[in-house]
């Protein structure tokens, strides 16, 4: 069964700056969260979907990768370094993690173990809870720069806020992600073990698969720079390039962008917010067809 779209990570060096961007956007943005190995977040929720907008801010604390453990602190320390800010990290939804992981193991894109954690997350009253998760880890040894995982919420009911998913953008879901390499077929393979879903070939050098929540899209970068402009250079394998944001209402979304003086381009009826202007990352805004 595949498996739909859970959170992408953006990397980011100020975490407040990264707030004020999606703020400015039109987003809700929560409060500052700390994990114990040394990256603090903020999240933008949408129904069964976040953005995790991540800072190492405590880098003394960030544990060293295992012989078995991946660390999530250590890999995007490194991304900030070698690449820069942008979309380090695909996360999709957990069912069973001991399960994933076997699955991911078995087919040659595993042999990491589990990863449990709890932190403390703080509802839109001020009221702190506990939120818990799951993670199952899975690598394509192609592609050093982007960093996949699956989440199970232990807590779901801790977390999911309705107040942080109305947005003055009028976003009302995820409508999908983008992932460019320079030679896609190359990472099929890992995609689907990845997904538990099947890609099927729109043109050549554009490949997608429908998941329960977004749709995976997969792009060899003349055709992304075709469809949302600039792409982050695919010289090491997969890179993940863009969120898509479903809105209500295309034109408010447009006023909201020009009251707040972002740049934005419009291409093919989308609205995308580029690298430059979102700190390494591809944020596109279209028309909710549901």
């Amino acid at each position: 069964m595949a498996r739909g779209l859970d959170h992408v990570v953006h990397a980011v060096r100020d975490l407040e700056a990264a707030g004020e961007l999606y703020d400015l956007l039109g987003f809700t943005v929560g409060s500052r969260n700390r994990h114990p190995w040394g990256t603090h977040n903020r999240i933008v929720q949408t129904p069964g979907f976040f953005m995790e907008l991540l800072e190492v801010a405590e880098p003394e604390a960030i544990p060293p990768h295992g012989e078995t453990s991946f660390s999530f602190g250590a890999f995007n320390r490194d991304f900030l370094a070698q690449v820069g800010p942008g979309l380090s990290m695909l996360v999709l939804e957990g069912r069973d993690p001991v399960a994933e992981k076997a699955e991911f193991d078995a087919a040659g894109f595993g042999g990491f173990d589990t990863f449990d954690f709890s932190r403390t997350g703080r509802l839109p009253d001020g009221s702190d809870v506990e939120v818990s998760f799951s993670l199952a880890y899975a690598r394509d040894p192609k592609s050093p720069h982007c960093g996949f995982f699956t989440c199970l919420q232990r807590r779901p009911e801790n977390f999911w806020t309705p107040d942080l998913q109305r947005h003055m953008n009028g976003t009302t879901r995820v409508a999908g992600v983008v992932l460019v390499a320079a030679e896609p077929a190359e990472h099929l393979d890992f995609l689907h073990v990845f997904t538990g879903a099947d890609f099927r070939r729109a043109v050549d050098g554009w490949h997608l698969a429908e998941t329960p929540r977004g749709v995976i899209e997969l792009m060899r970068p003349d055709v992304y720079a075709q469809r949302y402009g600039a792409a982050p250079a695919a010289d090491q394998g997969l890179r993940l390039g863009a969120t898509r944001f479903a809105v209500q209402d295309i034109e408010k979304t447009r006023k909201r962008l020009a009251s707040s003086r972002m740049t934005a381009e419009e291409i093919e009826g989308l609205i995308v917010v580029g690298p430059r202007s979102a700190l390494g990352a591809a944020l596109v805004f279209e028309p909710d067809a549901k």
